[in-house]
């Protein structure tokens, strides 16, 4: 009998510091937090401590997980960790983990680096193995601490990022499917719009131990080894990109009218209320859930579901559109069935 992939829990952590709009405003006083939460529709991020890495936020939520659900560790027989900020360059961040939450040895394990897009291609990562009888629980974690990559005097970023990681089992069952319709895409003419250039082995750090300090015509002050983000650039990708990519998600067999829930990739108010309006959504179907967090890479999504399912909101049956978007550039859809 066919097996298919469906999501069974969701659980999520939040690092204990937190940076606040009033933080913000003080350290750049020409902001203050009215214009902050109105640019931005944030009001808190949360940020790791300076010995706190994604694998620890990434453990925590796994720890969440398995002791919300009624499974024994033993039976979790893959984990997949997305992140841009690992522990090393080797090896794998996800191997470390299967270690430290003693799973069995028996377990799958690797990493991948996707950024926003992440969270609905590890989907299809899980869909995959689920679906070919290679796994029947897998656990898809996306964990990320941009902070560490930000410097303090650039409000362009620092004001959007917060650090988190959500674990998300995908179970094997049967009457599916449940996820489905993946459609993905990559330009990568765009990856100097959203980069930190000094870190990797084209740049190395140990060749660039005093990167030089510069200001942008907007007064925001980073150097190559720092978060750069090309924000007019990264806006006009998504409002290009995105809704040929809602548009590809539709046809015949499945129709806008269908849908119960929208779940983009939470970035902040700006772009998601003007993709909302490009794309003629209604407000009540269309999720906005990071006010608390800020844009969490790619654990904003499973953040805003599982903060619907605490509310009542997603329920079994409903059914949700999924898509992500940014760093890469990357992008990618799917249809959730709850």
């Amino acid at each position: 009998m066919s097996q298919f992939a469906k999501i069974a829990a969701i659980e999520y952590v939040l690092p204990a510091q937190t940076l606040s709009n009033e933080d913000l405003s003080r350290d750049f006083p020409e902001w203050n937090v009215d214009k902050i939460f109105g640019k931005t529709g944030i009001n808190n991020r949360q940020i790791v401590g300076v010995d706190e890495c994604a694998s620890d936020l990434a453990f925590q939520a796994c720890e969440k997980l398995l002791n919300a659900i009624d499974l024994d560790r033993s039976a979790i027989d893959f984990i997949i960790l997305c992140t841009q900020s690992p522990d090393y360059f080797l090896p794998a961040t996800a191997c470390i983990l299967q270690d430290r939450l003693r799973l069995s040895t028996q377990c799958g394990a690797f990493d991948y680096n996707q950024g926003c897009s992440g969270f609905i291609y590890g989907l299809g990562l899980a869909k995959g193995l689920i679906e070919t009888g290679q796994a029947k629980n897998v656990v898809l974690v996306t964990a990320e601490t941009y902070s560490k990559y930000i410097h303090p005097a650039d409000k362009s970023v620092r004001t959007l990022f917060g650090d988190a990681a959500a674990a998300t089992l995908i179970q094997a069952t049967e009457g599916g499917p449940y996820i489905d319709r993946f459609r993905y895409g990559t330009d990568g003419a765009g990856a100097k719009n959203l980069i930190v250039p000094i870190g990797g082995a084209r740049h190395p750090s140990a060749l660039n131990e005093a990167p030089e300090l510069y200001t942008d015509d907007s007064g925001n002050a980073r150097t190559d080894a720092n978060l750069y983000m090309n924000g007019s650039a990264i806006f006009e990708f998504s409002m290009t990109r995105i809704p040929q990519l809602f548009a590809s998600l539709f046809d015949e067999s499945f129709t806008l009218e269908e849908v119960d829930l929208f779940a983009f990739h939470q970035a902040n108010k700006f772009m998601l209320d003007s993709l909302r309006r490009r794309l003629k959504l209604p407000a009540d179907k269309f999720i906005a859930e990071f006010e608390h967090c800020g844009n969490t890479v790619s654990s904003s999504i499973p953040i805003a579901l599982k903060e619907l399912m605490v509310k009542g909101v997603l329920t079994p049956g409903k059914t949700v559109v999924g898509v992500g978007f940014g760093v890469g550039y990357s992008w990618a859809g799917c249809v959730i069935k709850w």
